[in-house]
């Protein structure tokens, strides 16, 4: 059953935090996942209005999108992103059957 990485960013730094997000793009594709959503255009009808960028990527699994994020490679990425060039918000969930 597939799963989704759904993701809501604040980019305090463009320029830095797209060092976090072109290295974590061969990671998504080793562990099978496709972007469906990144940036765009959006408009929030509830919550708050924070997070200015979102990515929607669907995984094979599950376990494959866990696989990808607990990834030595994702991790690093993760770790340079926390140094304060964005903020995230982060849900894994699995799609519906049928």
């Amino acid at each position: 059953m597939s799963a989704y990485w759904v993701a809501r960013a604040k980019i305090n730094d463009p320029v830095q935090y797209k060092k976090y997000t072109d290295p974590i793009a061969p990671v998504i594709d080793e562990y099978g996942g496709r972007i469906l959503v990144r940036g765009g255009r959006y408009e929030v009808l509830e919550g708050t209005t924070k997070f200015e960028r979102h990515a929607v990527i669907e995984f094979p699994s599950m376990e494959a999108v866990l696989a990808c994020y607990n990834s030595k490679e994702y991790q690093a990425a993760r770790h340079f992103r926390l140094g304060g060039v964005g903020e995230n918000e982060l849900v894994i969930v699995e799609g519906v059957t049928g």
